[in-house]
Order: C-alpha cells, then structure tokens, then sequence
C-alpha cells in the first residue's frame, strides 16, 4: 500500500511537470508567432522604403531631362540642376537593403531573367521603338492581368521560377523602363516639333524679307 502511494505521488508530479512544460511550449510558441508578424512587417516597410527611394531617384532624374528644363535661361538652369543634384545625393544617402532568400533555381532563373532586360537595355540607343515593344511583351509575362499585347512565353516562365519577391522587383523594373522610354520618346517628339516649328519660322521670315 505504501509503495503504491509513492508511485501515485511521482506519477503526480512527473504530470505536473509535463503540464508546466506544455504551457511553457505554448507560451514560447505565441510569442515567436507575434515575432514572426513583426519581422514580416519589417520586412515590407523596409522594401516600401526601397521602392519610395527608387521612384524619388527617378522623379529627380525626369525633371533634369524634362523639356521644361531646356526651355529655361542657362542660370535658371544652373541653379534648378544643383537643387536636383543636392537631393539625389541626400536620397542615395539612405541604405536600406532586404535580402531575399533563394534555392539554387531561383537565383538561376533572376540571373536569366535580368540578363534578357540588360540585353535589351543595352539595344535602346540603336532601336528604342523595337527596345519598347519587346518590354511590353516581357512587362505583359509578369502582368496577372489579361495582357493588352503578346506576351513573352519563355520569359514567363523563367519569371515563374524567381522568388516572389524578386518577381515584384523585376515587373517594378520593366515598369521604370517603360516610363523613361516613354519620357523620352516625348522629348524627341518635342524636340522634333520644335524645331520643325523654328524652321517654318525661319522659311516664313525669309519669305517675308524677299516680298
């Protein structure tokens, strides 16, 4: 009788231990949950942070190459320039870099897929309209969107094998190529119509001074 009530007491308490262990388990548990919430957070307000600094660098840098500018005095100019550059330089002070995490394919496929835009960054000079179309095409692989034009099927695919995050960052690239072409074929076709304008100025005043 005596023995059994010492196995009943250590069986008592190997229970006790066992159910302060549980809820220790538990407790660890959530509070790694709540962690991983604010880590997650973090994560995204650091990238918002890194999107928010991509498109200021890109706003300054339309404004120094915008028509208005060539539209000013040499002074204006000069001092709107070193305003720009003063805050590009305060914006590329701000470091802020999220790591993403990639199995050995996905690094593959980010190589293969930032190489194909590089070798169509690098034909801009020589056939900017071609250089556009092919951009929609792999702009429209990355889209979830019923695409307005073809889409690149084989780029598609190699999309579909980056990490998530980096598929965000390529269609956030392919769209910041796509604005600056198109801000730049609105310069050439400004600064075609203007001098078009100069020139059947000049033809009229030529004219007049013969009549």
């Amino acid at each position: 009788m005596a023995q059994a009530k010492i196995n009943a007491k250590a069986n008592e308490g190997r229970f006790c231990r066992s159910s302060s262990m549980a809820d220790r388990s538990s407790r660890l548990l959530e509070s790694l949950d709540q962690l991983e919430l604010r880590v997650e957070a973090l994560r995204d307000a650091a990238t918002a942070v890194e999107q928010e600094k991509e498109i200021l660098l890109e706003m300054i840098h339309s404004i120094q190459n915008s028509q208005d500018m060539r539209q000013i005095s040499d002074g204006e100019r000069e001092e709107l320039n070193l305003t720009a550059n003063r805050l590009m330089g305060r914006t590329l002070t701000v470091e802020v870099s999220v790591e993403t995490i990639r199995n050995p394919q996905q690094q593959e496929s980010l190589k293969h897929a930032t190489r194909i835009i590089d070798e169509i960054v690098n034909k801009f000079l020589d056939d900017l309209g071609n250089a556009k179309s092919h951009l929609m095409s792999l702009y429209s692989a990355c889209s979830s969107e019923v695409p307005p034009g073809p889409v690149d099927q084989k780029f598609q695919s190699i999309v579909i094998g980056c990490a998530l995050e980096d598929q965000k960052k390529i269609k956030r690239r392919l769209e910041t190529l796509l604005r600056n072409i198109e801000n730049s074929d609105k310069a050439i076709k400004l600064l075609e119509h203007s001098k078009g304008a100069a020139s059947k100025t000049l033809q009229q005043n030529a004219e007049n001074k013969f009549n």
